[in-house]
């Protein structure tokens, strides 16, 4: 399978393009599609299990519990489809029905899948007690996450004892585009995988695009100079951090970062202390990793 190939998505309508996009929300309440186009060209794609999942996808962080409606709408699939494929899901055991309710909610089938992807990744164990010395040293929160889409997802996180630090955990959804960690993402991607993600960056945003390809531009920018990227307020305002990509030699592309409250992260401190602590504890991980 080609590098694009892989990527195809699902769903039969194209939802309207919102203005928000990736630049501006934390979680998209509309599943992340990629064009059309491509899942035409793989005659390995099968549309019937991809709606399967779409409709996994919808549930997230304080979604608990989504009607039939609600499923349709965020998908694009028609309601009487979505009925029945939440019917199989639900015997599947990745779907719980909710009788009171007449909702779902995602199933322990859901879980397992979950439990199975995160005890495969050996990093975690690897990277772990340097990221607690970084997060501790840093007073905010170090994490490694991998990329879902027009996303990155976190695997594993550090929060340092400090009072004050991100409350984000595993499982944690970032913007691909905005923040360090997504940008150090792009920035250590094949050329082939990284134009096709910013054109599909853009064709989400575009309006907001300029602004969004110039934030990109610079952490490539920064990447090429320093060894890492940095995002000052691009996702959150308030959140300032760096990242950095590292290969892993068994679970690919992965990417690193270190942020926390900007009055807490000033740019200097990040340029010429965080920033260099982080490519340092990324080279340790790889050395560490290549002597398994």
């Amino acid at each position: 399978m080609t590098t694009l190939k892989k990527f195809a998505q699902s769903g039969t309508q194209r939802p309207e393009k919102k203005e928000t996009g990736v630049a501006h929300s934390h979680e998209s309440n509309d599943i992340e599609r990629f064009d059309d186009e491509e899942q035409g060209k793989d005659r390995q794609f099968v549309t019937a299990l991809a709606r399967g999942l779409e409709v996994l996808r919808c549930f997230g962080p304080g979604e608990r519990y989504l009607g039939i409606t609600e499923l349709a709408r965020r998908t694009g699939i028609p309601k009487p489809t979505v009925s029945r494929l939440a019917g199989t899901l639900v015997k599947l055991g990745y779907l719980d029905f909710i009788d009171t309710l007449g909702k779902y909610s995602l199933g322990a089938g859901v879980l397992s899948l979950g439990y199975a992807k995160l005890s495969n990744l050996d990093i975690r164990q690897i990277a772990r007690p340097l990221m607690e010395e970084l997060a501790e040293y840093s007073r905010v929160s170090v994490s490694v996450g991998i990329r879902d889409r027009l996303s990155m997802v976190y695997v594993e996180t550090v929060r340092s004892s400090a009072p004050i630090s991100l409350q984000r955990g595993i499982g944690a959804r970032l913007s691909l585009a905005t923040t360090s960690m997504g940008r150090a993402y792009l920035a250590g991607a094949p050329e082939t995988e990284r134009n096709f993600l910013m054109d599909q960056i853009r064709l989400r945003d575009e309006t907001q695009w300029p602004r969004i390809k110039a934030g990109i531009e610079q952490g490539f920018r920064d990447y090429a100079e320093r060894g890492f990227c940095i995002s000052l307020g691009d996702w959150d305002k308030d959140i300032y951090a760096v990242g950095v990509p590292f290969m892993s030699p068994n679970s690919g592309l992965m990417a690193f970062n270190c942020g926390g409250p900007a009055f807490m992260l000033t740019r200097e401190k990040l340029e010429e202390d965080i920033g260099p602590r982080l490519v340092s504890l990324v080279k340790r991980v790889g050395g560490s990793m290549g002597r398994l």
